[in-house]
């Protein structure tokens, strides 16, 4: 069932929690081992844009899932729009923190002496 899928997604983590990992069928169960120079900077990048795309999208889901409850169509029932609506928020929260954590070590670089 859909909420089934989405409380499996969002208790991995909003942040993919090595679903990534265990979701490749190439993958060797092995932890990737990313040295300086190579293609680890670019997936870097490309999970945080994923991970952006997957907050947004659990809430414009959230959303469209309220809306429908409150104009009386589709069949979602109010426990199922309340969900929706949490796990959005906190998907949200955890995004803001890992941004937060972010400019910190930004601003820690930037203020090293060299």
């Amino acid at each position: 069932d859909k909420v089934g899928q989405r409380y499996q997604d969002t208790r991995l983590g909003a942040f993919g929690g090595g679903r990534i990992a265990q979701d490749d069928p190439k993958h060797d169960g092995q932890a990737d081992d990313f040295g300086p120079g190579e293609a680890g900077a670019a997936d870097f990048g490309q999970i945080l844009k994923g991970t952006l795309d997957q907050v947004n999208q659990a809430q414009v889901d959230a959303q469209k899932l309220a809306q429908d409850f409150s104009a009386g169509s589709g069949n979602a029932s109010l426990q199922d729009v309340m969900m929706s609506l949490q796990k959005a928020n906190l998907s949200f929260q955890q995004m803001v923190q890992v941004r937060n954590k972010l400019v910190s070590a930004y601003h820690d670089i930037m203020n090293m002496q060299v």
